[in-house]
């Protein structure tokens, strides 16, 4: 990761450098969530060369697993499927994605850096060489194009059908704890906030009270959310969360094709996941770490190393 944050910084020219390179200690330019369509700090994919380009993709490929960084380039590409749908009113374009350095990757004990733009931001937080990988965000729309009833693309559907698996494997009583409202919200509820303040409420139903098999399909469900990163870091993710419990809630109609939304929560663990726009074909899923986002965990343990 630091030599591919420090190949991107090479890669880019004095004004684009400028516009990438931010402090360390800038907290509203580092602390960013933003998954819609709108200004953001960094520079823009389209703006930079060739080889900066594959740079900034290179950046990213850190971070993210093999299928990972293939959903993310199908969210990327669908700025261009996006854009045909509403006619090219908006310009919308794959190559409106930015990447943002903070800190010297080369030199510092502590920098991040963070890739994003519409229904996607990737942002992470190097200490001491510890990494803290999260928030990561991906989104979809439309979140299925289909040919005759089948789908063509559908870049997060793994995420909708293992949370439908869930439900139809609990027993009544469970499910009626895990769905906490007949109609879905508007978007996830962490929504760009740069901090999540303890766990959202009502929680939904809790693990220990489900079957062996929709217990296991949680976990699985948190799984493919935490393998969303390399697998070094997946596992290290997973062994913080391991034995904790864990809440599942839906809200919404369970039928498909109607606007529906899902979190887990556990300990210092948040997954959401909507598709409650443009009538249920219009997806949003986020992993967050509420006490830990954007580096708060190692930043921590390196002042108290550094103090002690």
């Amino acid at each position: 990761m630091r030599a591919a944050g420090a190949a991107l910084l090479a890669a880019l020219d004095e004004p684009e450098r400028t516009r990438a390179a931010h402090r360390f200690d800038d907290d509203a330019a580092r602390r960013w969530l933003e998954y819609r369509p709108r200004p953001r700090p960094g520079v823009c994919l389209a703006d930079l060369d060739r080889a900066a380009r594959k740079a900034a993709h290179r950046l990213l490929a850190t971070a993210l697993s093999p299928t990972a960084y293939a959903q993310a380039m199908a969210i990327v590409a669908l700025e261009e499927v996006l854009d045909r749908a509403e006619g090219w009113r908006r310009g919308r374009h794959s190559d409106d994605y930015w990447v943002a350095v903070f800190g010297d990757p080369d030199r510092d004990d502590a920098w991040a850096w963070r890739v994003e733009g519409h229904h996607l931001s990737v942002s992470m937080t190097v200490v001491d060489d510890q990494v803290s990988p999260t928030p990561v965000f991906f989104g979809a729309n439309p979140a299925a194009v289909r040919y005759a009833g089948r789908p063509v693309s559908r870049p997060l559907g793994v995420e909708e059908d293992l949370a439908r698996a869930v439900l139809d494997a609990m027993g009544p009583a469970a499910r009626a704890a895990a769905i906490i409202a007949d109609e879905a919200p508007a978007d996830i509820v962490s929504a760009t906030r740069p901090r999540v303040d303890g766990p959202l409420e009502p929680l939904g139903v809790a693990t220990d009270r489900l079957g062996p098999g929709a217990r296991a399909l949680v976990e699985q469900l948190v799984a493919l959310y935490l393998e969303r990163l390399p697998p070094a870091l997946a596992q290290h993710e997973a062994q913080r969360l391991d034995g904790g419990q864990l809440h599942f809630a839906w809200a919404g109609p369970t039928r498909p094709g109607q606007r529906h939304y899902y979190r887990v929560q556990g300990d210092d663990l948040l997954v959401e996941y909507d598709n409650t726009t443009d009538d249920g074909n219009h997806a949003h899923t986020v992993l967050r770490r509420p006490a830990s986002d954007f580096g708060t965990d190692v930043l921590a343990a390196h002042h108290a190393r550094a103090h002690g």
